[in-house]
């Protein structure tokens, strides 16, 4: 294999035809070339695409009441119920197999009006009632001070957690947060910790929300035992999407909706979503995968070709070897060699270039800053080490053909051959 003489001749047979040599390794360079560029962009869309669900637990299901569309038990249709906070114990004591149950009120949303005062500055924002355990299931970031603790709730204490959007439009740069006091909805509450949230999209109204504890918000909104809405985590292992139908069966006949009423509970399963997500990056992965390989089987076929006329170029040379008593293998190993050296160098350059050309996207963005939906366009050591196992293979195809007609040439043949 590592042959001085034999890659001696290799050399002087690929470059006698510099141009030729070129533009052949050119198919399998791009071939390879593109099959990393395309995997890298599915990465950097899957990565968008799932930063933008955030740290957020994915096994989470949101659940909130609308109006009933069947009558049941005596009771209207187009009725209105809320749930209450015993419904909380009542779904952890009879569906097994849940991590967290969180219940949530919630005030202002997205274009409303100014709801938060300090001083003379004011805006509107999101504000929940939640209670510790939300932290694990909407992770963020807690960059001052601390978050809800069980002492918050059971004392109903009127402190708040504000996102660096709120402390920007709020506070003057460089001003002590913690210990102030805000007013929401005429009610005075003191902040004790500041949040960034970890989403691709907390640039703005993620980053503008207020957490307050759940009873300290019942009590300030006059909202008594209700809740707005749950977020319901399953543990590791279980499947949301499978226990949700329970929860909903439970919620349902404590409320009495008609076992049928399809619109009474509304939910949000990320769990199915994240799943489908999932489905349609492995999907653009097979088919970048197939369009990049019949890419590079054009270049192989290019690469065959081209040995094809060396081997026809050369009947003259290996009719002599053959005459001289070289074995039939060695003619055929000097072909399979020249094949495979070819391959793997071209393929190797188009691995480099599609390197550098990921490295500059992503230069590009850590200097443009986040871009939505894509995001650390990257391909793994895996697809790497898979692509050169490809080119070896390849390489060792495109040879084959060439190979088998070189020691097919008969001596006496061969040395008529102009």
């Amino acid at each position: 294999m590592f042959n001085r003489d034999r890659w001696k001749e290799i050399m002087e047979v690929l470059t006698s035809n510099v141009w030729r040599t070129m533009f052949t390794a050119f198919g399998v360079f791009w071939g390879i070339y593109i099959l990393i560029i395309l995997l890298a962009a599915g990465k950097g869309l899957e990565n968008g695409i799932k930063t933008d669900f955030g740290d957020i637990a994915t096994n989470t299901m949101f659940m909130w009441t609308r109006s009933t569309t069947k009558a049941h038990e005596g009771l209207p249709i187009n009725r209105r119920f809320r749930y209450k906070i015993e419904d909380v114990q009542s779904i952890k004591d009879n569906v097994p197999n849940l991590r967290f149950v969180s219940p949530r009120n919630q005030l202002g949303g997205f274009g409303g009006t100014n709801n938060v005062v300090r001083g003379l500055q004011t805006g509107a924002y999101n504000v929940y009632g939640d209670y510790p355990e939300i932290i694990n299931q909407d992770p963020m970031t807690v960059t001052s001070g601390r978050f809800i603790n069980y002492n918050d709730i059971n004392e109903k204490r009127k402190v708040a957690i504000i996102g660096n959007g709120v402390k920007n439009d709020l506070y003057e740069k460089g001003e002590d947060v913690l210990g102030t006091y805000i007013k929401i909805q005429g009610v005075n509450f003191m902040v004790i910790g500041t949040y960034k949230k970890n989403s691709s999209d907390g640039g703005e109204e993620a980053q503008k929300e207020i957490f307050v504890p759940f009873t300290a918000f019942s009590q300030a909104f006059n909202r008594g035992n209700d809740v707005g809405w749950m977020a319901i985590t399953a543990n590791d292992g279980s499947s949301i999407s499978i226990l949700k139908e329970d929860i909903i069966a439970l919620m349902k006949k404590k409320h009495k909706v008609h076992p049928d009423d399809k619109r009474a509970i509304g939910y949000f399963d990320l769990y199915e979503q994240y799943n489908r997500v999932e489905s349609l990056f492995g999907a653009l992965k097979g088919i970048a995968y197939i369009v990049g390989i019949m890419v590079l089987i054009s270049g192989i076929i290019g690469v065959s070709n081209i040995m094809l006329i060396v081997v026809k170029e050369r009947t003259k040379e290996i009719g002599i070897r053959r005459a001289l008593g070289e074995n039939p293998w060695s003619i055929k190993k000097q072909i399979l060699m020249e094949s495979i050296f070819l391959t793997i160098i071209s393929g190797m350059t188009g691995i480099i270039f599609g390197s550098i050309f990921i490295y500059g996207i992503n230069a590009l963005l850590d200097s443009v800053g986040p871009v939505d939906m894509f995001l650390n366009p990257s391909v793994s050591v895996g697809v790497v080490t898979g692509a050169l196992i490809i080119l070896m293979g390849a390489g060792l195809l495109a040879g084959f053909i060439p190979a088998q007609s070189a020691i097919k040439v008969k001596p006496i043949d061969a040395l008529r051959a102009e």
